[in-house]
């Protein structure tokens, strides 16, 4: 992945009309998020890409990207497993030149929703209730590809609010009941048990319990 600070892109704003053109004509490539179907990012990543050499316009869209971050995710049985979390699930991010042509040529893209932008409430015809792509700031881009370059894990686990569970060790070992709350910083879940005829909140590891089905 090309650093932030190799990128090229600045602090000026784009005077962009509802397909994101430039009037200025600029030449520099900014960053711009790009909304898609749930689950397909990888799926547009791959599809974009093709569609760049199809078009010949590898010298305006520079690069797409989808940023991740180091995780660890919990098994039931305890075990941690090292893989990656999306940043932003349901969004790619795309450095280019705008200009009208790549605009459709990202647009149109299978699986892509629209850029990220402000609606273009005003005007009539074509242009209204158009999205004009808005790039994003410096400290936007810094924020997010310093993410995926940290090494503070998340921790994911195979539970959420609802879910039943068994208690398998500890003082509350064969206990069963349902999560309420799920703490992944903490490596821990809250669950509603039954003691004494109540329901009581109890506080578990995430290796004490195991999803029932």
């Amino acid at each position: 992945m090309t650093s932030v600070t190799d990128s090229g892109y600045n602090e000026q704003a784009l005077h962009s009309d509802e397909t994101g053109q430039d009037n200025a004509s600029s030449k520099v490539s900014r960053w711009y998020a790009v909304q898609v179907a749930s689950g397909c990012e990888k799926r547009v990543k791959t599809n974009l890409e093709q569609r760049i050499q199809t078009f010949d316009v590898a010298d305006k869209i520079l690069q797409v990207e989808i940023p991740h971050t180091p995780a660890v995710k919990i098994r039931k049985d305890g075990s941690r497993h090292q893989t990656e979390e999306k940043v932003f699930p349901g969004y790619v991010l795309v450095r280019m030149i705008m200009n009208d042509d790549v605009w459709q040529v990202v647009r149109n893209t299978t699986h892509v929703i629209n850029f990220v932008g402000a609606e273009q409430k005003r005007g009539t015809g074509r242009s209204r209730g158009h999205v004009k792509p808005v790039p994003l700031s410096n400290s936007e881009v810094e924020r997010i590809f310093k993410q995926t370059t940290e090494q503070q894990e998340v921790v994911k686990i195979d539970m959420t609010t609802g879910d039943k569970i068994i208690v398998l060790s500890g003082p509350f070992k064969d206990f069963e009941g349902e999560v309420i709350e799920v703490s992944p910083e903490r490596s821990k879940l809250k669950a509603l048990l039954s003691i004494f005829g109540r329901d009581t909140p109890v506080e578990l590891e995430f290796n004490q319990v195991e999803k029932q089905s």
